[in-house]
């Protein structure tokens, strides 16, 4: 028996933390046993059908009285039952004490694997850059965000009092590393990458890797977005510096797209006019049916004495001296969209 249970012994250091506090309490329990049935022999405590119980709250110190040892040698043995207990509760707390400074240890040097879904993937780290990135994203409630960095980049997890960020550290271009993130299931991915070379390489992995997943590229140098098409189409490249545009496309994909388009020349662009001193005052609501139903615009903001209020209440009353700014195809004047006012 002693034989069998130091082989426990050395199997459970290796194995799952439960299987040496069993392996004891079993233990306790039978000798305990044999050795009731010789100290109080024939009495109920060694019946099958009560030592059990007796078993039980002699092991949890609860003592409900029902049962006791009567002789010298049987409280022998419910103090040997007592010390056994105290052993394998030692042992175990121990051991689930070593799993969970184990489990935070591997947290913190980027060990773990995410299985996670709908989070979003950051590859590559710029310090300060990507703190700045990361509180941005994580101002969302409910967003989880799983960083992966190379080996040189970071040793340890850059926030670790942010539960809803997951770090994974290695070699990046690595399947089974991206795989560690989570990144089939990812809402989105943003490729930061230390040059525009390593952006590409970043790329071809996490196309490789999901395929299906929106990604960000963020680039120096835009004219790369040429090479990065080769490899998917549908990737969206924005400006490296731009990490508040970076930021908006992660959690709302394709805004990046609106705002290049308002950007380029040809198509919709952002106008204002000056409501005249002659003019009546009318609602927000008025301004946007006659700049949406006429002219195919919208309304963005208005200037008022108190100051700019982006996407104002139609409540709102301009009066004469009001700026308006606009999203529409050509420059709209005064007069123009005066005639559709309600």
């Amino acid at each position: 028996m002693m034989f069998f249970l130091l082989r426990m012994v050395r199997r459970s250091s290796r194995h799952y933390a439960w299987v040496l506090p069993l392996a004891i309490i079993c233990f306790v329990f039978v000798t305990g046993w044999i050795a009731m049935a010789l100290a109080q022999p024939g009495t109920d405590i060694v019946h099958p059908a009560n030592y059990w119980w007796w078993f039980l709250i002699t092991a949890t110190t609860v003592g409900c009285g029902d049962l006791f040892p009567e002789t010298t040698g049987g409280r022998f043995v419910g103090a040997y039952v007592v010390f056994g207990s105290i052993t394998t509760l030692a042992i175990l707390f121990s051991r689930l004490s070593a799993i969970i400074e184990n489990a935070k240890g591997r947290r913190m040097r980027g060990e773990i694997s995410f299985s996670g879904r709908s989070h979003i993937v950051l590859l590559g780290y710029t310090a300060g850059r990507t703190e700045r990135l990361l509180t941005e994203l994580l101002s969302e409630p409910e967003r989880e965000v799983v960083l992966a960095t190379w080996e040189d980049q970071l040793a340890e997890h850059p926030m670790a009092g942010e539960d809803r960020l997951h770090f994974v550290r290695g070699d990046i271009t690595d399947l089974s590393v991206l795989a560690r993130t989570g990144l089939s299931a990812a809402h989105s991915v943003l490729i930061d990458a230390r040059d525009d070379n390593e952006a590409v390489t970043l790329t071809v992995a996490a196309h490789t890797a999901a395929p299906s997943v929106h990604t960000i590229v963020a680039l120096r140098d835009l004219r790369v977005q040429r090479t990065i098409f080769r490899v998917d189409t549908t990737v969206h490249c924005v400006q490296w510096h731009n990490t508040q545009l970076i930021a908006e496309e992660l959690s709302d994909p394709g805004i990046a797209e609106v705002y290049q388009e308002l950007a380029t020349a040809g198509g919709k662009g952002t106008y204002s006019l000056t409501v005249p001193a002659s003019a009546a005052t009318v609602d927000v609501g008025a301004w946007q049916a006659a700049l949406g139903r006429s002219h195919g615009a919208t309304l963005l903001a208005v200037r008022t004495p108190d100051g700019i209020q982006v996407s104002p209440s139609w409540d709102l009353p301009v009066a004469p001296g009001a700026r308006l700014f606009y999203i529409a195809a050509d420059r709209l004047d005064y007069d123009e969209v005066v005639g559709s006012l309600g």
